[in-house]
């Protein structure tokens, strides 16, 4: 069966021989010269090259984003100089007045500009699909649908405080949220539309810890459910399974998540208590099988385990789901230099070797 193949018919909820497997994630530059059996001079020339080399290899049907360090020493995307500070240099009485200026999501909507963002997505989505060959470029979209992590624009203190001092603020905050996560959605359904996508896309924000929601569930079920809802329209009316990434313990929100409109989850920290032998028996509002990106833990499995386990580990996933959720292996979040390489290649040669 053809990679892409595999992936749509999966995507659809469809049999294949076996699960798709998604790459893209290894935030381990050694690890991917390694894999690749590039030098790494070859690797700081060009890491695009080699990490795509390093998926073909490891027989990936597709990858979710690409994530390229600056050096060999490093293993995240950010660092000292770019990463999201608390601190974002305004006060709490500005940022409400910021808040307060902020246009509803109908007007957000109306004045987006839709074709000169096509353009540049269409752009990228070639030149990486290009890139790939015959492993499916997927792009993630954090903030689609919905959105409620301002913590990045205006600081945590400040935004916790919006909470706690203004709801009604904070309200309107996860209102105007939900017009860029309807944009976001608009521009994921056209690429569907011209075959530049596959019918299932990665989404959502980081809104847990590992004790549970930033948030007050009941304040999310009654402001935040609706907006995802409203911003997830255009993938839902394209066909399109608009995919959840989980960190941390999100349980208390699954319920909502799936009446807002999500039809899958990818993430699943089993020390949270998101085990995926529980969450695979769930359905979708409309009653079909959740699509799953994983369930591969990176900090209790890949990190700690012998091959013949991860082995073991692969296999136990794949029935767990068989007949219960429409599965493509993925892991819960970045692999990072402390997963051993040998780990990686079991887990993933496990897989090509499974059939249904």
């Amino acid at each position: 069966m053809e990679k892409r193949e595999r992936l749509e018919r999966v995507f659809s909820g469809r049999e294949v021989d076996r699960p798709p497997m998604i790459g893209g994630w290894i935030a381990n530059p050694r690890g991917i010269v390694e894999i690749a059996g590039a030098t790494e001079g070859e690797y700081l020339a060009d890491p695009e090259k080699v990490a795509i080399k390093a998926y073909r290899d490891l027989g990936m049907d597709g990858v979710i984003g690409l994530f390229l360090t600056k050096d060999l020493d490093s293993y995240r995307v950010v660092d000292a100089d770019c990463y999201q500070k608390a601190d974002k240099g305004i006060g709490y009485d500005e940022m409400v007045r910021q808040v307060e200026a902020l246009p509803d999501p109908e007007e957000y909507v109306k004045n987006f500009d839709f074709d000169g963002w096509y353009r540049g997505l269409k752009r990228e989505l070639t030149d990486r699909q290009a890139k790939c060959g015959d492993m499916v470029y997927m792009q993630a979209f954090w903030g689609a649908g919905g959105r409620l992590s301002f913590y990045a624009d205006y600081g945590y203190e400040n935004f916790f405080l919006l909470f706690g001092l203004r709801p009604d603020l904070a309200a309107r905050l996860i209102r105007h949220g939900s017009g860029y996560g309807r944009c976001m959605s608009t521009l994921m359904a056209m690429a569907v539309r011209d075959g530049l996508m596959p019918k299932a896309v990665l989404l959502g924000e980081d809104i847990c810890d590992q004790r549970g929601c930033m948030v007050s569930v009941e304040f999310l079920e009654e402001h935040y459910g609706p907006a995802l809802e409203y911003g997830l329209q255009p993938l839902l009316d394209a066909g399109v399974r608009p995919v959840w990434h989980c960190d941390g313990d999100v349980r208390r929100l699954l319920p909502m998540l799936i009446r807002s409109g999500i039809k899958g989850f990818q993430g699943f920290q089993p020390e949270c208590g998101m085990l995926v032998e529980e969450i695979a028996g769930m359905r979708d509002r409309d009653g079909g099988r959740l699509l799953i990106f994983g369930p591969f833990s990176v900090t209790t499995e890949l990190i700690y385990m012998t091959p013949d386990g991860i082995r073991a580990r692969a296999r136990h996933y794949v029935d767990a789901c068989k007949g219960r959720a429409d599965l493509a292996i993925f892991t819960s979040n970045t692999i990072c230099p402390d997963v051993p390489v040998e780990n990686i290649l079991a887990m993933y040669d496990e897989i090509s070797r499974y059939r249904y």
